[in-house]
């Protein structure tokens, strides 16, 4: 059975990136939780996909502008149409800093892995990944081992820049080059061509191709794969592409449906 992450939580039934998305993916058994981070404008490092607010927010204008008190001031749930629990929180308790994630992985109670991104969508923020170590060594992490308690954490970014930086803070085994193929524009190219460096030379120890990048470079990949680096592949959904993905020699899996995903493997023997 291949470990199953849950994609900004278990997305598919609560607003990604919040604490009900996170309990919920921890109730479905997932392996890890997948975030993704940003810093706020009075530097705290938070749970958020988009640099602006609109899509997943009642709030506007770009993350970086507004202070956490103000980021808090929103809701962030209510788009998604999902009642929630009141086990997972009111309205204006979903967004989640990373310490507060951090502490609801450690309330888990069983091994649980982090898989943070770093996210430089406005350009790059070289301050991002040393606040982010430094937010989670304040409660007890440890870069050499990526532990704390019952939770491991690993790190990763699009970005190579990024991705250098975060080589210099924690071991490069708990490091993930991820990719996509988005060539729209000559910085886009220029940092898609980055990343495919990165991973040739076997710089981390995780790559991070979406299942459309294991379709297009399917050798590359299984080259990849054979000189020992994992690989964590995005967004897997379907059986099918699971199937696809584990006989590449895929072992990481970053679901919507975490469940789902795992009841589907497991009817299909893999246990």
């Amino acid at each position: 059975m291949p470990r199953i992450f849950a994609h900004r939580g278990s997305s598919a039934a609560y607003a990604e990136n919040t604490r009900a998305a996170y309990l919920q993916g921890l109730a479905d058994d997932a392996d890890g939780l997948e975030c993704d981070v940003h810093l706020s404008a009075d530097g705290v490092v938070v749970c958020h996909h988009d640099a602006t607010l609109g899509r997943t927010s009642n709030g506007s204008g770009e993350l970086r502008e507004h202070t956490l008190q103000q980021l808090r001031e929103l809701d962030y749930s209510s788009w998604k149409g999902a009642e929630i629990p009141a086990a997972y929180g009111e309205i204006g308790e979903q967004l989640c800093t990373l310490t507060e994630l951090l502490d609801i992985a450690l309330g888990a109670g069983r091994p649980v892995e982090l898989a943070v991104e770093t996210k430089h969508q406005l350009g790059d923020d070289p301050r991002l990944e040393a606040a982010v170590i430094a937010a989670l060594v304040e409660r007890g992490f440890d870069p050499a081992t990526r532990t704390v308690g019952n939770v491991t954490v690993s790190f990763m970014s699009f970005n190579p820049l990024a991705v250098r930086r975060l080589l210099d803070l924690v071991p490069a085994s708990g490091v993930c080059q991820l990719l996509e193929n988005n060539r729209s524009t000559p910085l886009l190219a220029q940092v898609q061509d980055g990343a495919f460096e990165m991973l040739d030379a076997g710089g981390v120890g995780i790559g991070g191709p979406g299942v459309d990048e294991v379709r297009r470079h399917t050798a590359r990949v299984r080259g990849w794969i054979a000189a020992g680096m994992m690989q964590r592949v995005w967004t897997v959904d379907s059986l099918s592409d699971a199937l696809y993905l584990m006989d590449q020699g895929v072992t990481e899996l970053t679901s919507n449906v975490p469940a789902q995903l795992r009841r589907e493997l497991m009817a299909q023997s893999f246990c």
